[in-house]
């Protein structure tokens, strides 16, 4: 089995299989998405994403301009982070597994193991086209669904900011719209025409012998991508894509109350698509820099105040310092240590909502380590009268 699996890989090299880009991703990536992130198989969604922000951040094209080894490894670490955020992909890597080496394992099918089919069981089989080629069994993909990639980034704000909100700008560099040919890649004055090697269906069709058979494929056309279409002649600026790649100032609107790891999702701010498709969106990742001075549960705020004894048993006023500003808070007479005292309305704005969490001070009473002659003999006195 293994044999033919290897056979009918190899016949299949030079199709239009190799050229699309989810198949070329994992042919050419390594054997096991969880070693490229460094996480285990069993890693919950949450532990992948951790993993990747992690990875991506460090190595980042901007902070190793110029490094080929940490420009393939960034690719290598979306490429994984592709498989295995997507459920579906990653059941089916899961399933078919990675061999390592041998078998399927040296195949253009990039380590997925078909042993499962050994005992007839074909379920599955047509998902497994339709995620990685791009299309099904005897079908394909819609025309035209050359929708720009989306695009995740990370931002910093502190915590004053997000009290009021604020607009922060982030430096992105993106698949934009050509301007020269207005997306449409063709160049001026050109018309645009059916593609020869689809006759303007949009899918390439190709039949190949299997272990299961003959097998007839259809798959997005690499030419014209799926639309049918093709610009007589090619726009030079964009290479007939319709888009170039620009580096250029993103303005972000940060809604007050935002919480640390929560995503903002623009629409359409991502990569452009081809030859005038729909543009991806983009997700920014929030991490709310800590306030020393404060500690954040939800919408409320927690802070420790520390006042004397003699405040404590007397009572007393006290500036305190909030996310608002500094206020005044009345210490009621015999107040006692870890008392919890409540600022109503002082805490953080409620996202997308004009209410406010509330400000819980915890109270601290000092003892004085040391005391004058005198102020022992007062509170011995003290004493005598409360026994």
């Amino acid at each position: 089995m293994r044999g033919n699996c290897k056979k009918m890989a190899k016949e299949e090299k030079g199709s239009p299989l190799i050229r699309e880009g989810t198949f070329a991703m994992l042919s050419a990536m390594p054997l096991d998405p969880y070693q490229v992130l460094g996480v285990e198989r069993n890693a919950s969604q949450e532990d992948i994403k951790r993993a990747y922000r992690k990875l991506s951040k460090e190595l980042h094209p901007d902070r190793h301009k110029g490094d080929k080894d940490a420009e393939q490894r960034f690719k290598e670490v979306n490429q994984a982070y592709e498989i295995l955020n997507d459920p579906k992909k990653r059941q089916m890597y899961d399933q078919f597994g990675a061999t390592g080496s041998g078998g399927a394992g040296n195949g253009p099918f990039g380590g997925f193991d078909f042993s499962a089919f050994q005992g007839g069981d074909f379920s599955g089989f047509g998902d497994l086209f339709e995620t990685f080629f791009g299309g099904s069994v005897g079908g394909g993909r819609k025309r035209g669904s050359g929708r720009g990639r989306d695009l995740e980034v990370e931002m910093e704000v502190e915590m004053a900011e997000v009290v009021m909100g604020v607009k922060k700008s982030l430096t992105l560099e993106r698949q934009r719209r050509c301007t020269e040919c207005d997306g449409t890649g063709a160049e001026k004055g050109a018309s645009i025409v059916t593609c020869r090697e689809c006759g303007g269906t949009g899918q390439v069709t190709k039949t190949a012998q299997s272990f299961f058979g003959a097998i007839r494929q259809s798959f997005v056309c690499p030419t014209c991508g799926g639309s049918g279409k093709m610009p007589e002649r090619v726009c030079k600026p964009c290479g007939g894509t319709g888009r170039v790649r620009h580096r250029e100032a993103v303005t972000v609107s940060i809604p007050a109350g935002i919480r640390d790891g929560q995503t903002l999702k623009l629409t359409g701010e991502g990569d452009a698509g081809e030859r005038g498709t729909a543009a991806g969106d983009l997700y920014i990742l929030i991490h709310v820099r800590p306030d020393r001075r404060f500690e954040r549960d939800g919408d409320d705020v927690h802070a420790i105040v520390t006042i004397s004894v003699i405040d404590a048993i007397l009572g007393t006023e006290i500036p305190v310092a909030t996310v608002h500003g500094e206020v005044t808070l009345k210490i009621p007479a015999g107040t006692q240590p870890d008392q919890v005292l409540r600022i109503k309305g002082n805490g953080m704005p409620l996202l997308h909502s004009s209410r406010l969490g509330d400000h819980y001070v915890h109270v601290k009473v000092e003892v004085p380590a040391k005391l004058s002659r005198a102020e022992q003999k007062l509170l011995e006195e003290w004493k005598k009268l409360r026994e």
